[in-house]
């Protein structure tokens, strides 16, 4: 995709997968503000989102445009000011902190530009950890994510820290990781951003193929046009608006 490629304005996001079940993510008026020393700042402000199951959306736009923090209010990590947020049919907005923990391991799955692996525990280990914070016992999450790691194509690597591994295979890990509890909705915040061409290449053909056979609904923020151009559709956020791009 080009980087002067042109967008317009609508109301709404474009909606291309249509069907007669509700959106996965349903966003009405969101407005967020923060309070600095030079008075309020807003990134957003009647923000308007639908996304339906089985959809893959990027989310480009500037640094400072507020990329990340949509993709946090979307995953109950942040609270916005204003507005609804239906996400997985769960208002997330009025979840306590208990219940969007609970939330987040139950349907959530996430990805960061830094794959936040623990480094003292092995591969095998930092995979199952999720299971391990639902109450499943060490043996069945070991299990578990040994299918998992084989998923993403690193069943010899299960026994190996975070350091002794490439920069690809941390995040082939961090995925494995991020889907081990099977959530309908994958979070990714540019899972590719520290990785060359070809290896971001590589991790991106992972998201793809797993959010094709797992049924995944996904939204990737991300700088690299190329990649936001093989998701369903981009939206660009610029001042305080979602606008698609064509």
């Amino acid at each position: 995709m080009a980087a002067d490629q042109k967008t317009r304005t609508a109301r709404e996001p474009e909606v291309r997968a249509k069907g007669s079940q509700p959106p996965v993510i349903q966003v009405r008026n969101l407005e967020k503000t923060y309070t600095t020393a030079r008075g309020a700042l807003t990134l957003f402000k009647g923000l308007n989102l639908e996304i339906q199951a089985g959809e893959m959306v990027a989310i480009v736009g500037q640094s400072g445009a507020g990329k990340s923090t949509l993709l946090h209010i979307l995953g109950a990590l942040a609270a916005p000011t204003s507005g609804s947020v239906i996400c997985v049919s769960t208002d997330v907005a009025q979840l306590s902190s208990h219940d969007a923990a609970a939330f987040r391991n139950r349907e959530i799955g996430y990805v960061w530009q830094f794959h936040y692996l623990l480094p003292e525990f092995t591969a095998l280990e930092n995979v199952a950890m999720p299971l391990m914070a639902r109450g499943v016992k060490k043996p069945a999450a070991l299990q578990t994510a040994a299918k998992w790691l084989k998923e993403v194509g690193l069943e010899d690597r299960g026994d190996h820290r975070p350091g002794e591994l490439s920069g690809g295979e941390q995040q082939r890990i961090a995925l494995a990781r991020a889907l081990v509890n099977h959530p309908r909705l994958l979070l990714a915040d540019e899972p590719t951003g520290d990785l060359d061409e070809a290896t971001a290449n590589r991790v991106f053909d992972m998201v793809e193929q797993l959010h094709r056979s797992h049924g995944l609904t996904s939204i990737l923020v991300t700088h690299n046009l190329d990649l936001a151009a093989r998701c369903t559709r981009t939206l660009h956020l610029e001042s305080g608006r979602l606008v698609p791009v064509v």
